[in-house]
């Protein structure tokens, strides 16, 4: 018995040094840590049960069968983070560069499988450059296996990437597919082709930071929810973000103790200014309305006339879906469209309830807008507000024109309580652009055109921007003093926690892509 406790102790220890000691210097002068040192860290102390430690690939090509590496270059298992079981995988680079084998992609769509059997959330902490050549087709083939289970899961369990290192060619489609990507600033990259072929196509000459870095990915592109400064951020960031979402699509988030005290905000009555075409920051807003420091912001730097998180709100987990007048006056545009349209339907996915701050003049004008799809990419937002289910509920503090007015979460596509701040105004569009169209011919005639357009926009203000003729109506249910916004807040989630809908019976709608 002796005998074999050794063979399978050396075994283990033969697993869990990776591509050897060599290599992992060699990581560490990265500033980089190694898989199961980030397994270690993200998870609970203790908690980590590893699945496959002695696996090995099966190729004989290219004298791949004298390099042996147990694991075969990615550590799998199941674990908690805050006592809450989730599954993961790591590659190790330290092993043929984490590139993925027929093995390695088994070993990680077996727990895949049984993340998606228990209800819990998979994450990925991805480290790898790429397919193994020497394996072909059957390292390609592994590759469709992983992201045939990422769709599978979606909406079912939350899915996170890391991206703790390179990630490139079909190794980026799989956390494309997930619900959150992050990345480490100077330290991760994606992209399909890399900076050799790009050149080579092209004729241009870029960096991989450049290409595909954590920077480029989370103003640019938006393909980075979350960026951090160091992996150790990252997985910090990572445990901030499973506290607001649930294990699977038929829990809530837990809910926090919070005692209701004194909830009035009268810092609120401040911060929309007089002057209606004045800037302010949407942020301000957000601080005066939610618990605490308890605001987790995604896609950050990103189409920011648009703002979109997780908060919480007397303990319980909400999702924040704001314009914000401090940039391009925030109006709605492609990016901030698909931005908030992506936020709004993992939400709806996982029971989050839904809070959306409305300040937005319309959608952004100009032939590069309407040449890239604004019409079909700002119909994503109408189509996800439309269909959400969980409790949302809007509070207009400002401008409220044209059709944004619908799109964000108006009465009209399904929102359970719409609140207005007396500063509110809802209209087709603003004064002066109403008045020059309605009164032309009047103001054209007038013996001081100028003057005369200056009262006919007073008059249009005093019938049309404001929040009353919307209430008398019934499209908002209430205007409200800024100060009692939180209050009432509390009040609308409290009672739409066991709101219910009727869905129709339809295999799956069909959203403008």
């Amino acid at each position: 018995m002796e005998d074999k406790l050794k063979v399978l102790n050396d075994k283990k220890a033969q697993a869990l040094m990776g591509g050897g000691a060599d290599r992992i210097a060699k990581h560490h002068a990265k500033k980089r840590l190694t898989a199961r040192e980030r397994i270690s860290y993200l998870l609970d102390e203790g908690s980590f049960e590893e699945i496959g430690m002695l696996v090995t690939h099966r190729t004989t090509d290219f004298g791949m069968e004298k390099e042996m590496y147990y694991g075969d270059g990615v550590v799998t298992g199941y674990g908690t983070i805050s006592g809450r079981l989730v599954y993961v995988f790591a590659q190790d680079f330290t092993v043929f560069g984490g590139s993925l084998s027929e093995t390695h992609a088994e070993k990680i769509c077996k727990v895949m499988d049984m993340a998606i059997k228990t209800g819990a959330p998979m994450i990925g902490l991805n480290d790898s450059g790429g397919a193994r050549i020497q394996e072909g087709v059957r390292s390609l083939g592994g590759y469709a296996d992983i992201f045939h289970r990422n769709v599978q899961a979606s909406g079912v369990i939350p899915q996170i990437s890391a991206i703790m290192g390179p990630c490139a060619g079909g190794a980026v489609y799989s956390p494309a597919i997930t619900d959150f990507t992050m990345m480490v600033e100077n330290n991760s990259y994606m992209f399909v082709t890399g900076p050799n072929v790009v050149k080579t196509v092209t004729n241009e000459e870029v960096s991989s930071e450049e290409l595909g870095g954590a920077i480029t990915h989370s103003t640019k592109s938006g393909v980075a929810h979350l960026t951090s400064s160091s992996g150790i951020e990252c997985l910090e960031d990572l445990k901030k973000l499973l506290s607001y979402i649930p294990q699977n699509n038929k829990e809530k988030t837990p809910k926090i103790p919070y005692e209701l005290g004194e909830e009035s905000r009268e810092v609120l009555d401040h911060i929309v200014p007089d002057n209606a075409n004045k800037p302010y920051d949407m942020h301000d807003v957000i601080y005066g309305i939610i618990d605490e420091d308890s605001f987790f912001e995604i896609h950050k730097d990103y189409a920011e006339n648009i703002i979109v998180g997780f908060a919480r709100l007397g303990g319980r987990s909400i999702g924040i879906v704001a314009n914000n007048p401090g940039f391009l006056a925030g109006c709605l545009d492609v990016k901030s469209s698909i931005k908030a349209a992506r936020f709004t339907r993992f939400c709806d996915c996982f029971n989050i309830p839904l809070l959306v701050l409305e300040d937005v003049p319309g959608f952004l004008p100009g032939t590069d807008q309407e040449w890239n799809g604004i019409i079909v990419h700002g119909a994503k937002l109408l189509y996800a507000l439309s269909e959400a289910t969980v409790p949302k509920v809007t509070v207009i503090t400002r401008k409220a024109y044209g059709g944004a007015y619908d799109v964000m979460n108006s009465k009209h596509i399904g929102a359970d309580f719409n609140f207005a701040w007396p500063t509110a105004e809802i209209a087709v569009m603003g004064a002066k652009g109403a008045s020059e169209i309605i009164f032309k011919k009047e103001i054209s005639e007038a013996a001081n055109p100028e003057a005369k357009l200056a009262e006919k926009e007073a008059e249009y203000a005093e019938l049309f921007a404001n929040p009353y003729t919307a209430a008398q109506r019934g499209f908002i249910d209430e205007v409200i003093l800024p100060r009692d916004t939180r209050r009432k807040l509390l009040k609308a989630f409290s009672v739409l926690e066991h709101k219910e809908v009727p869905l129709p019976n339809r295999k799956h709608g069909n959203i403008p892509l």
